[in-house]
């Protein structure tokens, strides 16, 4: 009787999967299993130090602070990790193995998630790795110069690493498709915001992250200079969200 009893109970199925934690581990793998992304990955970790030695080195002048060039040429890895990001969602869609991925977790917004979040340790850590070697060319040059803010400096480089690693992966993701992602990000960063820096300043300085990371490095406006940045990476990712939620799977 009790066996009978036991077995016409209803049965609750335990939902299955990865952790968070596995899924991202999983992205940061698939982001790093091709050539594209391992290029990239040396590319955003290699260009800060170089940019540094040409600089340093074509320099006549002696140096008096580390934290502006710190900066600018941990920039320029910055600006790299932006493909990473931009790779990391619309490549899924431009190659089609997004149809793999939604098969393995459907839940969209976990598989996005997981994404940002793997996206941002690995901007984080390619950035403070570019800029840390940076700082260690600049040291051989200019072992005068004062260190005073450098630690700031390269800190605020892993910042701007995470955060334009998310803006590429959120506009990929509302974009889905990586050379759209792409020619329309640089075209913004590298064409529209200079442009407008020359034209409007008061207002490229409202908009700019790239001016956002280099006041935050130097200890100006850091209010504003957040909101910015968080501004850029919350719609980034919430347009992303969106329109994956929205596109169909082909």
């Amino acid at each position: 009787m009790t066996a009978v009893l036991a077995l016409s109970r209803p049965v609750t199925a335990r939902a299955s999967g990865p952790s968070l934690p596995a899924e991202v581990g999983l992205e940061v793998r698939k982001s790093l299993s091709t050539r594209s992304g391992l290029a990239l990955a040396g590319a955003a970790v290699l260009i800060a130090p170089a940019a540094m030695a040409v600089a340093a080195g074509a320099s006549s002048e002696p140096l008096h602070s580390v934290t502006g060039p710190i900066v600018v040429t941990g920039m320029l890895s910055a600006l790299v990790l932006i493909s990473l990001g931009v790779l990391a969602t619309a490549g899924e869609w431009s190659h089609g193995s997004v149809q793999t991925t939604y098969l393995l977790e459907p839940r969209r917004a976990r598989v996005l998630a997981a994404k940002a979040v793997a996206v941002a340790l690995m901007g984080a850590v390619f950035a403070v790795v570019a800029a840390a070697l940076a700082a260690g060319v600049l040291a051989l040059f200019e072992p005068s110069a004062s260190w005073t803010g450098g630690g700031r400096a390269i800190a605020m480089i892993a910042v701007a690493g995470a955060a334009f690693s998310l803006i590429g992966a959120g506009i990929g993701a509302a974009l889905g498709n990586t050379p759209g992602a792409l020619t329309g990000i640089y075209l913004v960063n590298l064409g529209v915001l200079p442009l407008l820096q020359t034209v409007k300043p008061a207002v490229a300085d409202k908009i700019d992250p790239g001016n956002a990371v280099l006041n935050l490095a130097q200890g100006a406006h850091q209010a504003l200079s957040i909101t910015i940045l968080a501004v850029w990476v919350g719609v980034a990712l919430v347009a992303g969200a969106i329109m994956t939620r929205r596109r169909a799977v082909q």
